[in-house]
């Protein structure tokens, strides 16, 4: 397992997240803990939870699992339960208290909102971190306008800064290439992405022209019958170009957001020791160039933009020089 800062903070994470959404759902306590285990013996030290999975549950595992395990991770965690001040306060404590946790290591915003108020937002967030339960702050699915807005308000009144931004990317949602991502590379600021298999769809479970099988994911997921018949033949492409490297098709769409400079760690969602196996053998393969921009192509999901000049190309190229 690859290690990378995170941030400008000099903490050293590893470049694979694990996703805890399925624990308490499609896993249950006891293969969440051989899941946990075997990932901290792959080398996994960041973790990703939220009080929102199953309705706090997941949290609950584990804080009952974490025993003996704690100063080996770098937990994430997220409020959901509102977004004024009040509820972030509580919503950590809250979570520590099921987590069985004294401080997290990293707090998120879920989700932005309407009629939010950023300054309360930053104040709340400062204060989590002055009191000791989290030693650092971030956001999850800000626009690149909304992240610089919060951090210029911490600035502003010496508030601990966002350091992170979780967001959506994969080779179908690509959106954050035309803002989020370059904005990252500038600012250092650290990136986690989350549906890095697009939920599933690039993992090989779901195949063209073929039923969904009713006992995955896939089977309640509009968006997956929605994906798998737009991008059918893409996919099929996809599915053999792994098959010709001799790797899962899972591997492969994660070495491909790997591959963006900007992404500090994709987060992987796993629910068994074989999904686990799967996803930290991707992190042992890179992609060359050509292959990058081969895999790529497969997809035509690049943000269209019908615009003179060179705003198109400025607003993805990240090779920038200090």
């Amino acid at each position: 397992m690859n290690y990378i800062e995170l941030s400008k903070t000099g903490e050293q994470v590893s470049e694979m997240c694990l996703g805890t959404m399925m624990f308490g759902d499609r896993c249950d306590e006891a293969e969440t803990d051989r899941i946990l285990s075997a990932a901290l013996d792959a080398g996994v030290t960041f973790i990703d939870t939220a009080e929102a999975y199953c309705q706090g549950r997941t949290e609950e595992i584990l804080g009952r699992i974490l025993n003996g395990k704690r100063e080996r991770l770098f937990i994430a965690t997220k409020v959901h339960k509102g977004i004024d001040g009040k509820s972030i306060l509580e919503g950590l404590d809250e979570s520590l208290a099921r987590l069985q946790l004294d401080y997290v290591d990293l707090y998120l915003i879920h989700w932005p909102k309407h009629g939010m108020r950023p300054i309360e937002v930053m104040e709340a967030l400062d204060r989590v971190v002055r009191q000791g339960k989290t030693r650092y702050v971030g956001c999850c699915n800000y626009p690149a306008w909304l992240f610089a807005y919060s951090n210029a308000i911490a600035a502003e009144n010496n508030w601990t800064p966002l350091i992170c931004n979780q967001i959506p990317y994969n080779l179908i949602e690509r959106g954050a290439e035309v803002e989020v991502l370059p904005q990252a590379v500038a600012c250092r600021t650290a990136i986690t992405t989350y549906r890095p298999l697009v939920a599933g769809l690039l993992t090989g479970k779901y195949q063209p022209g073929k039923p969904i099988p009713i006992d995955s994911r896939g089977y309640r997921d509009a968006r997956i019958r929605t994906w798998l018949e737009r991008y059918s033949d893409a996919i099929q492409r996809f599915n053999q170009f792994a098959a010709k490297r001799g790797i899962q098709p899972a591997e492969l769409a994660i070495a491909w957001v790997r591959y963006s400079p900007a992404v500090t760690a994709p987060i992987v969602g796993v629910s068994s020791l074989h999904q686990l196996k799967v996803a930290t053998g991707a992190f042992d393969f890179d992609l060359s160039d050509n292959e990058y921009a081969e895999v790529t192509r497969m997809f035509d999901t690049a943000v269209k933009e019908e615009a003179g000049g060179k705003f198109p190309e400025l607003r993805r190229t990240l090779d920038l020089v200090e």
